[in-house]
């Protein structure tokens, strides 16, 4: 709870704050890279970083935690904590690291303000910072005991056992523990970071989401190759060296599970939507629902360019078949087949069950979408989640 004299500061300087807080992150960026060029080398993702998308992400969530603060004193925003402490518990990110990033983003908003950073307003930011921070370390904490790890030690080396090419630009890399142990808990929905080391020494960690069950015997993900001129950035780096350079036999070091959006374990209806590489976390929860005989109706919603660049699509129309209760509709904006649908994804024929919860994962303006027309239909906001690859650019614009 942010104390009544602090409230008052940050509601006033909220406004100087928020214009200026795109200027403020790429300082701080600039500094903390400066200070520390081991974490934009083996933390941070450099491709985000040259596309300005780390800095619009961190950005959203320093002022979307403060505005909550002063809208909803009492409450904590757990969702939006939660999803930052997972992708942070993926990446071994520490406690002692707070007070770095601190020294940085203050030293950049003095910078940035100048003579408005009295020291009432210092002060007053300076709390809205800690009260995010602990209850970041708090929630990080507890998934690393969750994992049964050490604070930040959730590596661990994985060998490849199988590798399909599913498409020309997505493959799928099956992994088992390289010291031949049990695999670590998981649900179904959540992601590992994977750790390569690329030729100019880096070793840059990426996020994929597991494409199996949890309860399959083996782990896999599956990984789209990302080409990036064509999406106006760089091309990825780890999904490039991936496709490129790692065969069965070689091994990765890869993160223990987390992620925030995993299938709820519960009787009612489920709504499975997907677009393009989004049908990852959608597959390992298909699995799921499959092997525990959900009775209740499934409803599998995807959408993609041609058939041909539907990863998994076989598995994805296999899985729904062996459900009781499931129908499976996939669009396709060319090249669609007999059963198929053309163009973009549109619900309005499709039955949606009362009391449905629904799971997104995709481009943004296509979870929008969605979310909109599930609204429509009655589905209830809060039984309506979604997954975002990279930084989380829709909590950044909410």
């Amino acid at each position: 709870m942010l104390s009544e004299k602090s409230a008052a500061t940050v509601r006033a300087s909220l406004p100087a704050v928020g214009a200026a807080i795109g200027d403020i992150t790429e300082l701080f960026y600039e500094k903390l890279f400066a200070a520390h060029p081991e974490l934009l080398r083996d933390l941070f993702n450099r491709g985000n970083q040259n596309a300005g998308l780390q800095k619009q992400a961190l950005a959203g969530s320093i002022a979307a935690f403060a505005g909550r603060l002063l809208e909803h004193p009492d409450t904590r925003p757990d969702v939006m904590l939660g999803r930052i402490a997972h992708k942070h518990a993926s990446l071994g990110v520490t406690r002692e690291q707070y007070p770095v990033v601190h020294t940085h983003l203050f030293a950049a908003i003095v910078e940035i303000l100048g003579e408005a950073v009295t020291p009432e307003v210092a002060e007053a930011w300076d709390e809205v910072y800690w009260l995010m921070a602990n209850a970041l370390i708090a929630i990080e904490e507890r998934l690393y005991a969750e994992q049964r790890v050490l604070a930040g030690d959730v590596w661990r080396q994985w060998t490849v056992t199988a590798r399909i090419e599913e498409t020309p630009d997505v493959a799928t890399f099956h992994l088992a523990p390289a010291d031949g142990g049990d695999l670590p808990r998981a649900l179904p929905g959540q992601y590992v970071s994977v750790q390569v080391e690329l030729p100019d020494g880096a070793r840059q960690i990426r996020q994929y989401s597991l494409s199996s069950s949890p309860g399959a015997p083996l782990r896999a993900v599956t990984v789209k190759r990302v080409h990036g001129p064509a999406a106006g950035g760089p091309d990825g780096e780890v999904s490039n060296h991936l496709h490129a350079a790692v065969r069965p036999g070689d091994t990765l070091r890869v993160s223990a599970p987390y992620g925030d959006l995993t299938l709820r374990e519960s009787t009612a209806p489920v709504l499975l939507a997907s677009a393009g590489i989004g049908c990852t976390p959608m597959l390992s929860m298909l699995e799921h629902l499959t092997e525990t005989g959900h009775a209740s109706p499934v409803t599998v919603v995807h959408g993609d360019r041609t058939p041909g660049e539907h990863a998994l699509r076989a598995d994805h129309r296999a899985l729904t078949h062996k459900l009781p209760d499931a129908s499976a509709h996939f669009w396709y904006e060319a090249g669609a087949e007999p059963g198929d649908l053309a163009g973009r994804v549109d619900l309005t024929d499709v039955a949606v069950a009362p009391g449905t919860h629904a799971y997104l994962c995709g481009p943004l303006p296509f979870m929008r979408a969605v979310r909109a027309q599930l609204l429509d239909k009655g589905v209830a906001a809060a039984d309506i989640h979604y997954e975002v690859f990279g930084p989380d650019l829709w909590l950044a614009s909410a």
